[in-house]
This record gives structure tokens, sequence and C-alpha cells, in this order.
């Protein structure tokens, strides 16, 4: 259950690092609109996901998965 949690959270993580990035190139000012709401629902997502896993805060950074 928390290796749910957590890929979801770094999913929405990776999602708003994304946004980001597209923020950073040359967008017309309706797509820039649409990335920034993506944004905050990203970052609402990660949010509750954050509340849902004991001891690990939405802030706080998970440590990478490491392959067996």
């Amino acid at each position: 259950m928390i290796d749910e949690h957590l890929a979801r959270s770094r999913a929405h993580r990776q999602n708003i690092h994304r946004y980001r990035r597209l923020l950073q190139t040359d967008i017309t000012p309706l797509e820039r609109c649409y990335i920034e709401r993506r944004i905050v629902e990203e970052e609402s997502a990660l949010n509750v996901a954050g509340t849902n896993v004991r001891g690990i805060r939405a802030d706080q950074s998970l440590p990478a998965l490491q392959s067996k």
C-alpha cells in the first residue's frame, strides 16, 4: 500500500517538473493558462497523497527506487 502511495507521489512530482519545463518554452497564452492550472492540480494531488502516507510529507524528497 505504501509503495502505491509513493509511486503516485513520484508521478505527481514528475508531472509538476514536466509542466514547469513546458512553461519555459515558447507557448501561447492559452497553453500557459492550461499548464499553470495543471500544475496547481498536480500540487494539490501531491499534498493529498502526502497526507495519506504516514511519516512522509509531500514536500519531502523520496529516495529513488533502486533496481534489484
